[in-house]
C-alpha cells in the first residue's frame, strides 16, 4: 500500500522549497549550494555559507540544523544567551549572572554537553537564535525576559528550541523557568511589616516582568495587613549597582518617611544601604533593608543582607532539563521555582 503524506507536510515542504529557490536566486548560487550551505557542507566557501545563512534569517528560513545534528549525535553544546538591554543596562559582571551561568555549567557538564555564552542586543533578539540557526548548538537558554515578550514568542513560533529564565506572562508561547516573585514579595513584605516597618518603599523597574511581580508581593502583603499602598513610596531605577544610590537620593527628595527598603536584587539593596549609611542613616535601626537573590556576597556584606533566595543551582537544572525536552520534540511547561526569605541583619 502507497504511503500517504498529510496535506500540511506537503504544503510546509513546498513552502521550504519555495523559500530555498528565493535564497538561491537572491544569492545568484543554485538550490543545491544552498541545501548544502544550510547543511554545514564543507563544499561550500565560508564567504558564501555566511551569505545564504543571513539572506535565510531575513526571510525567517526555519533551519534545522541543531536537531539534525543531535540525532546523528554530532552537536553537544548549549547556547546560552545573555541579552544586553540599553534601558536596564545590567552588566554581564552582575552577581546574579555570574551565579546562573555556574549553574548552568554544572547542570550541562553532569549530562556531558558544553555550554557557548554568546551577549545579544535585547532590541534585536532574532540573533539569538542565530548559533542555532547555523548548527552550532542544539538549543538556547536565554538568562533574562526584560521587556521582551513578543519578540520571544516570534521565536517560539520559529520553533527554535529555547527556554527563557524569567516570570510566567498571558498568551505565552516560550518555555519559562523563573522563581515564584509575587510570592518572594509578599514574603519580604510580611517580615518588614512583621518588624513593625509601616512605610515600606520599594526600588526596582517594575515595567519588567520579573521586578513588576515582586512588587504585586509587596502590595499584597500590605494589603493583607490592612495597610495602604502608598505609589510614591515605588522608585523605578536600573540594574547597575548605582541604581540603589539613585533610588535613596529620589526618595529622599521626595520628601517622604519611609523606614523600610525592599530592593528589587542584592546589589541595589548593597548601595541603598551604604548610601543611607553616607546620609546619616542606621541600618536596621532607622531603616531595615531586604534584596532579593541571595547571591554569594549577601551573606558576608555588613551588615549581612536580609533577602529572598533563588534557588539558582535548581534553577540550572531544571534551564536545562526543559530545553532539552524541546529539542528532543517533547513538549515542556513552564516552571515555577518556589523562594524563601533569608534572614540576616539588615532588616532585625
Amino acid at each position: 500500500m502507497p504511503k500517504t503524506t498529510p496535506p500540511d507536510a506537503d504544503s510546509s515542504a513546498q513552502q521550504r522549497r519555495l523559500q530555498m529557490a528565493d535564497i538561491a536566486r537572491l544569492a545568484g548560487v543554485s538550490t543545491s549550494t544552498v541545501s548544502r550551505a544550510l547543511a554545514g557542507s564543507k563544499l561550500v566557501s565560508e564567504e558564501t555559507r555566511v551569505r545564504i545563512m543571513e539572506l535565510a534569517r531575513s526571510l525567517k528560513y526555519t533551519i534545522n540544523i541543531g536537531a539534525q545534528n543531535l540525532r546523528m549525535k554530532q552537536n553537544r553544546t548549549v547556547g546560552v544567551v545573555i541579552p544586553y538591554d540599553s534601558a536596564t543596562r545590567q552588566h554581564l559582571s552582575d552577581p546574579f549572572f555570574l551565579s546562573m551561568l555556574g549553574s548552568l555549567a554544572d547542570a550541562l557538564t553532569e549530562l556531558g554537553f558544553d555550554m557557548l555564552v554568546s551577549r545579544v542586543d535585547a532590541e534585536e533578539l532574532d540573533a539569538a537564535a542565530a548559533p542555532f540557526d547555523t548548527g552550532r548548538v542544539i538549543g538556547i537558554i536565554l538568562i533574562g525576559q526584560w521587556r521582551h515578550h513578543e519578540q520571544l514568542n516570534q521565536l517560539a513560533a520559529r520553533h527554535v528550541p529555547i527556554v527563557v529564565w524569567g516570570a510566567q506572562l498571558p498568551q505565552q508561547l516560550y518555555c519559562t523557568v523563573g522563581g515564584d516573585n509575587v510570592a518572594g514579595g509578599e514574603l519580604a513584605g510580611a517580615h518588614l511589616i512583621a518588624q513593625g516597618r509601616k512605610h515600606i518603599a520599594f526600588f526596582g523597574d517594575i515595567n519588567l516582568p520579573e521586578v513588576g511581580q515582586r512588587y504585586e508581593g509587596l502590595c499584597r502583603a500590605l494589603r493583607q495587613a490592612g495597610m495602604a499602598v502608598d505609589p510614591a513610596l515605588q522608585v523605578s531605577v536600573s540594574f547597575l549597582p548605582d541604581g540603589g544610590k539613585e533610588a535613596v537620593q529620589e526618595l529622599l527628595r521626595r520628601g517622604l518617611p519611609f523606614d523600610a527598603v525592599f530592593a528589587g536584587s542584592d546589589l541595589m539593596a548593597m548601595t541603598s544601604i551604604n548610601t543611607l549609611r553616607q546620609r546619616g542613616y542606621d541600618v536596621p535601626g532607622q531603616i531595615a533593608v531586604v534584596g532579593y537573590d541571595d547571591i554569594e556576597l549577601a551573606g558576608y556584606f555588613h551588615p549581612p543582607l536580609t533577602t529572598v533566595q533563588q534557588p539558582i543551582r535548581e534553577a540550572g537544572r531544571a534551564l536545562v532539563a526543559q530545553l532539552l525536552e524541546l529539542v528532543d520534540g517533547r513538549p515542556a511547561p513552564s516552571l515555577q521555582i518556589p523562594t524563601q526569605l533569608i534572614v540576616r541583619s539588615s532588616s532585625v
